[in-house]
């Protein structure tokens, strides 16, 4: 899937409601939900222990955390838009956040992104609000959905 385009405030307010996507698979993979287990602190055993979550755990494996789905969400989204014609833009937080079903090991996941809202907030800056839904291969419901909210500052002309 190409990506979506656009340069300057007028060119992501032509995006918007638009459902862009979907992204590049990405496999979830026992060394990776470890990794992030450590770099969190989060080493509940329904994520890191695989002998203990087959015989215990209602999904008969390891899952994922849903804050390791949640930052997946970046290196996906890099397939889904680029911008241009912006000074800087930042992360500014999520808006709701969900994890309808979980992320079971082993499984790939893929995103789509649309842009709900652009507003200008003064001073050069918008505010752009993104909702992303991930998806897994094979899975019936989403595996998250975000709304992510960004701003921009515009370029001076």
């Amino acid at each position: 899937m190409p990506k979506a385009r656009g340069h300057g405030i007028e060119g992501v307010r032509e995006l918007k409601d638009q459902v862009i996507g979907p992204s590049a698979w990405r496999e979830v993979t026992q060394e990776l939900v470890n990794q992030f287990a450590e770099l969190s602190g989060d080493d509940q055993w329904i994520h890191v222990d695989v002998e203990r979550a087959a015989a215990e755990s209602p999904f008969g494996t390891t899952v994922a955390h849903g804050n390791l789905t949640l930052s997946l969400i970046d290196g996906m989204r890099r397939d889904l838009i680029e911008w241009s014609g912006f000074r800087l833009g930042v992360n500014y937080g999520w808006n709701k956040v969900r994890f309808p079903a979980p992320v079971i090991v082993g499984t790939r996941l893929r995103c789509y992104a649309q842009i709900v809202e652009v507003a200008d907030i003064g001073g050069g800056w918008h505010q752009v609000v993104t909702r992303f839904t991930v998806e897994s291969e094979g899975g019936e419901k989403p595996v998250c959905v975000a709304d992510g909210v960004g701003r921009v500052l515009v370029e001076e002309a």
